[in-house]
This record gives structure tokens, C-alpha cells and sequence, in this order.
């Protein structure tokens, strides 16, 4: 991407890639899984035009940045710490920034916003809503009544294995596969039968993702492999149990949220209601904006970036 600045920051112990643009107010942008910074491309060139500096880094355990060998290394408390490390890197004491997350990154901002209020000036977070931390159960438990072992969250956990049938696959293949998925439903991944079909079997990308796009992902998976990624999701238990302090603290700043109306996440059991029927609303008590784009799916910043790049720019350039 012509215009964008790379740098290595050292940050709580680790060393993370950032890719800058523009100058102007601070927008910072987290990814999820299986992104990278990369995936904020759109965004970063337009919001860099329209007078702001967008911040996008790898996160722990992806793309540039170091990947911990510990697995307890991942959770929201190291991530959060990271990116309060780059926020006084990059804007200083007591610049106010603008949070942009999706997936994983989304959730990180949620816990963000709950740790460190006062570093954010607005959010807007896509496709994985506030999750209220449920006191008498942990995560995994549940997701395993709903689910059963098959579901993707589920067969993350055990170390090495997912990794070992994924090597299988290629990591190509993989990569493909998480971005072209657009089942509305859960995601199965049955153990030596991930993604239920032949590995040869013709698979086209969507028109958002070019196979040169698709090489840069794939370069740098191949470079980290995707174990840094999995982690976050092998901490969601620990996640639960360092954050009981927290039960039931609200987000307390302003809010914009986004999903795809076929994304696996707002399919989900009772996440309509939450997000529609006031329970977002009680746990965001700054919650301005529910938008849901019609016929997207998971990664929808970049399957309509220039809509998102619009539902961004309405947002933040009112504060």
C-alpha cells in the first residue's frame, strides 16, 4: 500500500509492527482473526484523506509483531497492556483516541474501554458485540452446551492439534476458507474433517479479496503460523477469571456498532435480542448506533469498505 508507514514499537515487553497514515486525530485499528493489520487498508487510505492519523498494528502473536511462545501470554489483560504501551507511544499522555475493532479486535476494545476510559474518545466496533461477564459460568462451558465439541471455539483449545490438521490443509487453503466463509450458522470444524470438503476442491475468492491480497496473508501465516491467533481464543476462560472485578461494569464510552446481517457472530443464540431488545444498551449505556448491513458477512469492513468507511467517518467526526 503506497502512503503507508511501517514501524517496530516496543511495547510491554514485545516488539509490534504498526502501519501509519495520514496526519490528524489518532484513529486506532484492531483486528481479529484470521486478519491483519492489512485488513483496515480501505479504511486507512480513506479516513488518512479526510484529515485523520490511522494507527493499525498486528497484535500480538500476528503478522510483524513477536509471537510469545507462552499461551497464557494472549489474554485481555497482555493485549490491552500492549496497546496502552503503543497509545503512549504513538499519542502520547493524554491524547484521546478514536478505538476501530472487529472480531477479536472488537472484544479487545470492549476491554479496553472498561480498563482505560479515559484514553478513548469514541468507538466503533464491529461484528462481536459486548459479551456481560456471567459470574456462575465460564465461557468455554457454555459454548460447549450450545455448540458441542465440533464448534471452532472448541477445537481451538487443545495445543498442537488444530495446528497439526491445519498444516495439513495448507495454510493457504485455511486462510481461504475463514474468509469466504458466509454461512450464517455456527462454524463446525469436525476433527480430520475441517471445513467438510475435499482440500483440492475449487474454492473462489470474493470479489472484495483479490489472490494478491490473499498472498500478503498468506505470506505472513506461513512466516508465524496461526497458534499467536488461537491463543486469544485459549484464554477465554483465564479472560473470565481475571476479569471478575469487572462483573458488571458498563462501557462507559460513546459507541457505534456494526454487523454483516449474515455474520456467524449476530446468528448467534440470542444475540439479536441482546444487541436489539435494550441488553446492549444497559451494559453501553453510550451506545449511539446499531447498524446492520444487509447481505454482509464476518469481515465486513473489507466485503463494503467504503460503506464502513462512511458509518466510521459520520461517527468520529462528531466528537
Amino acid at each position: 500500500m503506497e502512503g503507508v508507514e511501517h514501524r517496530t514499537v516496543n511495547v510491554n515487553g514485545i516488539n509490534m509492527h504498526v502501519a501509519e497514515m495520514g496526519e490528524g486525530p489518532l484513529i486506532l485499528f484492531m483486528h481479529g482473526f484470521p486478519d491483519l493489520w492489512f485488513s483496515w487498508r480501505h479504511q486507512m487510505k480513506a479516513l488518512a484523506s479526510l484529515g485523520y492519523r490511522c494507527v493499525a498494528p498486528d497484535l500480538r502473536g500476528y503478522g510483524d509483531t513477536d509471537v510469545p511462545a507462552s499461551p497464557t501470554a494472549y489474554t485481555s489483560l497482555h493485549v490491552v497492556g500492549d496497546l496502552v504501551g503503543l497509545l503512549d507511544e504513538v499519542a502520547g499522555d493524554n491524547e484521546k483516541v478514536f478505538v476501530i475493532g472487529h472480531d477479536w479486535g472488537a472484544m479487545i476494545a470492549w476491554y479496553l474501554s472498561l480498563f482505560r476510559p479515559e484514553r478513548i474518545r469514541a468507538l466503533v466496533n464491529m461484528s462481536v458485540a459486548f459479551t456481560p461477564r456471567n459470574p456462575k459460568r465460564k465461557p468455554l462451558d457454555t459454548l460447549r452446551a450450545v455448540y458441542g465439541n465440533d464448534y471452532y471455539i472448541c477445537r481451538f483449545q487443545e495445543t498442537g492439534n488444530i495446528e497439526a490438521e491445519f498444516e495439513k490443509i495448507g495454510t493457504e487453503r485455511v486462510l481461504k476458507e475463514f474468509l469466504t466463509y458466509r454461512n450464517p450458522g455456527p462454524l463446525y470444524l469436525p476433527e480430520g474433517k475441517a471445513f467438510d470438503r475435499p482440500i483440492d476442491s475449487p474454492l473462489k475468492l470474493p470479489s472484495w479479496l483479490s489472490q494478491e491480497e490473499c498472498d500478503y496473508y498468506v505470506t505472513k501465516y506461513e512466516k508465524t503460523g496461526f497458534t499467536g491467533g488461537f491463543n486469544y481464543y485459549r484464554n477465554l476462560d483465564l479472560n473470565w477469571e481475571l476479569t471478575a472485578p469487572w462483573t458488571g461494569a458498563k462501557v462507559k464510552v460513546p459507541v457505534k456498532f456494526i454487523v454483516g446481517d449474515l455474520d456467524l457472530t449476530y446468528n448467534s443464540p440470542g444475540a439479536k435480542d441482546y444487541i436489539h431488545k435494550g441488553g446492549l444498551k444497559r451494559d453501553v449505556p453510550l451506545l449511539e448506533d446499531v447498524v446492520v448491513i444487509q447481505g454482509a458477512g464476518h469481515f465486513v469492513h473489507q466485503e463494503r469498505p467504503d460503506e464502513i468507511t462512511k458509518h466510521i467517518y459520520d461517527f468520529v467526526k462528531k466528537f
